[in-house]
């Protein structure tokens, strides 16, 4: 069997964090199986969906190194499911009801005041031919709903372990609305039968509907796939992130500089038994990707982690790897420059400001313009990567300085800044012409 998976994201906005975990997770099965990952656009709601945000997925998708073996819009495919609707109807599993939304909340506040539990009492199923007749001549028209057998549904998940719900506490679930719009179910068992998904891998807020889809499976004469229900994202403090996580969007992630290593790294590793480190590359994730690494509770969505991580692999960057993105920005000083300040990166574009400090011109801090100035006649003539030592120790003996009251002063003069990277690669970068200058309080 070839292992084919899907995700299958709504036009109707942005991706987010969560919905990233759950297509990478699909991702990295399918590419560790040899398989299919399937992207399947859920444009189902003609209103809201738009070409825009299905070019956002595309894009954001293709940034993360997650590229797709098919891809199918639900809005093509209406007539597949009008087919699997007559069928279940013929078969009488989907029927017609004409409750109004005013009407079901009635009946729920009535069997709630009465200790009984909210699901729906299938009175459309007793309406006489007449009786539906009058009430289309009435202007009602009919949603349709999927007649649950009342069984305990059981399969094994691939995060869970064995699982089962009794359909018998369960409404029978509207597939179509009035106005003939479908719903996500029956859409979505629909396409898993006709292009041939056999892992359905998602998150564990899907785990109480995978009953009522099994039914579907088997009603339509299908084969029922695998499952899987991973964990939900919490936050830091173990909240809920649902709607924090809506904005969290990887557009804005990688409008802030994040490396797309370094959020895939994250959201795979993390929830696991893995070390949440980055990955060398995305085949070393596909290589260690396994639900057997997968924990029961939810997962920390952490901020500082994503930093972390985003730090170590720019810190890891060669200069081949980097000197396209250098260019881009007008950074490419040589590799010695790459190899001096990448350790002090947390995001790649923070290279601009040392690229100033280096080739361009600053405004040096001077606080004691006599002490610097004996630094600079102590200046050697010649520097290169040992240089900064010597001169250093040449100025302590001859001012008495030492510590923060030596370094300082000086790394402040020559970069205009309090911290940065190593002084002893920058100094020969700077250069002694506009060191002097520097020193002297110049801008340069």
């Amino acid at each position: 069997m070839t292992v084919k998976v899907r995700f299958a994201p709504s036009p109707t906005g942005r991706l987010h964090v969560g919905n990233i975990r759950t297509a990478l997770i699909n991702w990295l099965y399918a590419r560790k199986a040899g398989g299919k990952f399937v992207l399947r656009i859920d444009d189902t709601d003609l209103e809201r969906s738009t070409k825009e945000f299905e070019q956002g997925i595309e894009t954001d998708l293709a940034w993360l190194g997650m590229g797709w073996d098919e891809k199918y819009n639900q809005s093509a495919r209406f007539p597949i499911y009008q087919e699997a609707a007559e069928r279940l109807k013929a078969s009488g599993r989907l029927y017609p009801a004409y409750e109004t939304a005013e009407d079901l909340d009635r009946r729920r506040k009535v069997q709630l005041s009465r200790g009984q539990p909210p699901i729906y009492d299938r009175a459309a199923l007793k309406l006489t031919a007449e009786e539906r007749k009058a009430l289309e001549a009435e202007g009602r028209r009919p949603h349709w709903r999927f007649r649950l057998e009342g069984k305990r549904v059981k399969w094994h998940d691939l995060a869970r372990g064995d699982c089962e719900v009794d359909t018998a506490s369960m409404s029978d679930p509207v597939l179509i609305r009035e106005d003939g719009l479908y719903l996500y179910t029956l859409p979505s068992v629909v396409d898993d039968v006709d292009m041939g998904i056999t892992h359905v891998l998602r998150g564990e807020d899907h785990v109480t509907n995978t009953g009522a889809q099994i039914e579907i499976f088997e009603a339509l004469g299908a084969v029922t796939p695998t499952f899987s229900h991973t964990p939900l994202l919490v936050g830091a403090e173990g909240e809920a992130l649902s709607k924090r996580l809506g904005s969290m969007s990887i557009l804005m992630l990688r409008e802030a500089g994040y490396e797309p290593l370094a959020i895939v790294s994250h959201l795979a590793r993390m929830g696991t038994s893995d070390n949440l480190e980055a990955a060398a590359d995305l085949a070393e994730l596909i290589e260690g990707f396994d639900f057997g690494k997968t924990g029961r509770h939810p997962p920390r969505y952490v901020d500082a982690d994503l930093d972390r991580l985003n730090a170590q692999i720019l810190h890891a960057m060669s200069y081949e790897q980097a000197q396209a993105r250098l260019q881009n920005l007008g950074a490419d000083l040589g590799e010695a420059f790459w190899t001096a300040i990448r350790s002090n990166l947390q995001k790649f574009n923070d290279v601009s400001a040392w690229a100033t400090v280096i080739g361009g011109s600053i405004e040096p801090k001077v606080e004691d313009a006599a002490f610097l100035a004996q630094a600079a006649d102590l200046l050697p003539a010649t520097l290169d990567a040992d240089s900064w030592s010597s001169w250093v120790n040449a100025v302590k003996e001859k001012t008495g300085a030492k510590g923060r009251g030596l370094f300082m002063p000086l790394r402040q003069a020559l970069t205009g800044m309090d911290h940065g990277p190593e002084m002893a690669p920058l100094l020969p970068l700077i250069g002694r012409e506009k060191a002097i200058k520097r020193l002297l309080g110049e801008t340069a």
